[in-house]
């Protein structure tokens, strides 16, 4: 789909509004889904000062959809293998921050250069290449939706069911493991559910930009709330608003989706922070 000839069709004033929609409509749908559950996983990822593995984590996910579309594969069962694998390997041997952050400093480059590899041996055609990178939300096929909302949705139960637990492990993992909570096994559950929505967000959005959605809208929702439901609630929010924003921007216009939806997920982020610091000095003044 050409999003500029989608544009000059109703600014020409040609179909209807809905029926421009109607055309975006499994996109529309796709940024919905991954903004909410981006939104409500990135609280957690916050929470656990793991904004650096959602990073290496895209880049063995991207490799693994390199190594699927290079053998002709299923490039979405290569995203998903590959984030696995490194969302596995993080959980197993980075039980530490310290361990942690070094062990994706190894495997970042390691999967990019593998990555890079893969592309450079496919034959194919050059667009395929790129969406790896900076993903083609505006041509999600029905197969592509089907795969998003079926991880999603199973992402979204397994956080509900873990949720307790995990918010404690995150916020006092000292203070969980003395109470019995399970704290490797919650640990090692939530790197692989990351695993799972990095995956189906590399493939929408690309190994690039996939922070915007799993890490700006949980920090910028962290800047003016702190309740243990306001924040993922308008976390969520943001994350849909910069998703569908972005797309039903870029219908209008001839840019690529990607820089909208990025754009507006580091405003929220500015405009939040400007909020939370005016209101932090609010408070210290009336303290004082």
């Amino acid at each position: 789909m050409n999003w500029s000839d989608v544009g000059d069709a109703m600014f020409g004033g040609l179909p209807e509004y809905g029926a421009i929609l109607a055309l975006v409509s499994n996109s529309l749908w796709a940024g919905a889904v991954l903004g909410l559950v981006g939104g409500l996983i990135g609280v957690f990822v916050m929470q656990r000062d793991m904004a650096f593995a959602v990073h290496g984590i895209s880049e063995l996910s991207f490799a693994g959809a390199a190594a699927a579309l290079l053998i002709g594969a299923d490039v979405v069962s290569g995203s998903v293998v590959g984030s696995l694998v490194a969302a596995g390997l993080i959980g197993w041997l980075g039980s530490r921050a310290r361990d942690r952050n070094s062990i994706i400093g190894v495997l970042m480059p390691f999967g990019l250069g593998l990555g890079i590899l893969f592309l450079s041996l496919y034959d194919g055609r050059s667009a395929n290449r790129f969406s790896l990178l900076t993903g083609q939300i505006v041509s999600v096929q029905n197969a592509q939706l089907g795969w998003l909302v079926a991880i999603s949705a199973f992402v979204l139960v397994a956080l509900l069911l873990m949720w307790r637990p995990l918010r404690f492990d995150s916020l006092d993992p000292q203070s969980a493991a003395a109470r019995g909570v399970p704290t490797t096994a919650v640990s090692l559950t939530f790197m692989l559910l990351l695993g799972l929505v990095v995956a189906v967000a590399v493939h929408i959005i690309g190994a690039l930009l996939v922070m915007a959605l799993l890490v700006t809208p949980a920090a910028a929702a962290m800047r003016v709330a702190t309740g243990p439901v306001a924040v993922p609630l308008l976390s969520a929010l943001f994350g849909v608003t910069a998703a569908v924003g972005g797309i039903l921007l870029a219908v209008m216009g001839t840019l690529p989706v990607s820089p909208y939806i990025t754009t507006i997920s580091f405003l929220i982020y500015l405009v939040c922070r400007v909020v939370g610091a005016r209101h932090g000095r609010v408070v210290r003044q009336r303290a004082a």
